[in-house]
């Protein structure tokens, strides 16, 4: 199956803070904030929510092609992905901007504060799935808000399967916005915070949302997920795992191995137990894409937990 990943192509500039975010707020004086935190690390990574997305698909054996669009500084990049099994012919080029930059830093209890530079991400509407061809199932990730309304449109115009993942653009984007993009999804996650922003904006709940896309998926963090269907709702309980190293690019992995169950047209709870066990690998590396395994021994770390992930191989 032809799966394409669209979202931001960035790269993740890693910091971390000896102490807590929370300490350094006086709530007396949130009108006026004037902060700086001076950081023990930084590691300059490969990321992005679409790359980090696809290189979990391609560890988990899939071949999936990325469209987005990327700078003056992405050749290197480009060449690592391809390595890693990911297609990046439908990757834009812009030859007057940089590719997207997150600045990232994480405390002693995995708070974060970012920024996030947009660069090439702001073409990111020159990309269109009408031009890609033999799509059978897109997931839509954070990028260019514009470009993530006229990606679901094409798709719902096209019949082609998708996945709605506003991410941190929950914030930045409208409730109309939200609301055009989740209308005829075969699937929306979201996190718990982002979810309750989305819920904010639209007006939409877990039952409402159900009316307008086929099923609904909410991460928790260490508390796993919830899946929301027609016929009920779902719970998966997160792997621990065997040490914590940084939260960055987490979330992308889970999606990366809930869309291998979609690949392989698993029911939704093993999509989710798929997602949970790449996202516990993600969580024991730094950044969304330095860890790595084959098959064999992802199979081996799921089956303690739930047992032979049935329709999927």
């Amino acid at each position: 199956m032809s799966i394409i990943v669209t979202g931001s192509i960035a790269f993740d500039y890693l910091m971390s803070f000896p102490g807590k975010f929370t300490e350094h707020f006086l709530p007396e004086h949130m009108s006026r904030v004037s902060l700086s935190f001076l950081v023990d690390t930084m590691d300059k990574r490969r990321g992005g929510c679409a790359p980090n997305i696809a290189y979990t698909l391609a560890l988990l054996g899939e071949r999936p092609r990325l469209m987005a669009t990327a700078g003056q500084d992405f050749a290197d990049y480009r060449r690592w992905l391809e390595a890693a099994g990911v297609d990046t012919s439908l990757v834009l080029d812009v030859p007057d901007k940089f590719t997207a930059s997150f600045f990232c830093s994480t405390d002693v209890e995995n708070n974060q504060i970012a920024s996030f530079y947009t660069g090439a991400m702001a073409n990111a509407a020159e990309l269109s799935f009408r031009t890609a061809d033999d799509a059978r199932l897109a997931m839509i990730s954070p990028n260019d808000p514009a470009a993530m309304t006229q990606y679901a449109e094409e798709c719902r115009a096209l019949g082609i399967p998708y996945v709605w993942d506003p991410g941190q653009q929950c914030a930045r984007m409208s409730g109309n916005e939200l609301r055009d993009g989740l209308v005829g999804s075969a699937i929306v996650i979201c996190n718990d915070y982002e979810f309750e922003l989305l819920r904010q904006k639209t007006g939409l709940d877990e039952a409402t949302v159900l009316d307008h896309s086929g099923a609904l998926v909410v991460t928790r963090g260490e508390q796993g997920c919830s899946i929301f269907e027609p016929g009920g709702r779902t719970d998966v309980p997160a792997v621990p795992p065997h040490r914590l190293v940084d939260p960055t690019g987490v979330g992308d992995a889970f999606r990366g191995g809930f869309l291998k169950g979609l690949a392989h047209g698993a029911a939704l709870g093993v999509c989710a137990r798929l997602g949970t066990v790449a996202a516990t690998y993600a969580l024991e590396h730094l950044g969304g894409q330095s860890h790595t395994y084959t098959w064999s021994a992802f199979l081996d770390r799921y089956e303690p937990h739930f047992g032979t992930p049935q329709g999927v191989g």
